[in-house]
């Protein structure tokens, strides 16, 4: 477990790499995209569970292009950190850090097939790489904020893509989660009696019965797509 550099066509930003052990196969390459509080210990912690699984994990540094080092908890004050980084993220020009996904999407591909995998703001990154960016062999978005507004709604696939959503999240109502599906009949959508944020086992909406079967199902949609 290690933090490298990735190159990317704006310059340098940071990613948390993790490895399988050395006495496992190398199944191939998860590119983990963060949620709004930076590559902290939870998204460390994601990375290193999927490296356990036999996958190399990199989580670039999303928020890199706008302030380096960005490591937040789940309080108050941290989520309105997030929520203002992320917006000058948002602001960046076209493509905004679709490029730097693929910069360590490219990085992983070394690995083998390469998956995408994000959590709320991750997820939408997730979304819009699986349906703007080659080189991924699927992607699975965790409640990804924004993914229900029409134009995400409108965007075509590239390659496959299991989304989660909590039926209790307040922040994607399920009317929205339930047109994206009418809408997007590509994508594999998994609905779980769970709020925003299950998956977090930093936060108060942590669900560990949601939190696993999305997680098996997330492993048997790697293990479908990227061997």
């Amino acid at each position: 477990m290690s933090t490298l550099t990735l190159g990317t066509v704006y310059g340098q930003i940071s990613a948390w790499r993790a490895d399988p052990s050395a006495d496992q196969a190398v199944l191939g390459g998860v590119v983990l995209v963060q949620e709004i509080f930076g590559v902290n210990a939870h998204i460390r912690a994601v990375a290193n569970s999927y490296a356990a699984q036999g996958y190399v994990a990199i989580a670039p540094a999303t928020f890199h292009r706008v302030q380096a080092g960005v490591n937040l908890g789940y309080t108050p004050e941290d989520i309105s950190t997030g929520v203002a980084l992320k917006a000058s993220v948002e602001a960046l020009p076209a493509s905004g850090v679709q490029r730097d996904i693929a910069a360590a999407v490219a990085y992983a591909a070394q690995f083998g097939k390469v998956g995408v995998l994000g959590y709320c703001w991750g997820g939408l990154l997730t979304w819009r790489a699986a349906c703007s960016l080659p080189g991924i062999a699927c992607a699975v978005p965790y409640y990804g904020g924004g993914m229900t507004t029409p134009a995400e709604v409108a965007r075509a696939t590239l390659c496959p893509v299991l989304a989660h959503f909590g039926e209790q999240d307040h922040a994607i109502p399920i009317d929205g989660v339930l047109a994206f599906q009418k809408a997007q009949l590509g994508v594999q959508v998994a609905i779980y009696p769970a709020l925003h944020g299950f998956n977090c086992d930093h936060r108060g909406a942590f669900d560990p019965v949601v939190a696993l079967q999305a997680t098996q199902r997330t492993l048997a949609f790697f293990e479908a797509h990227l061997r």
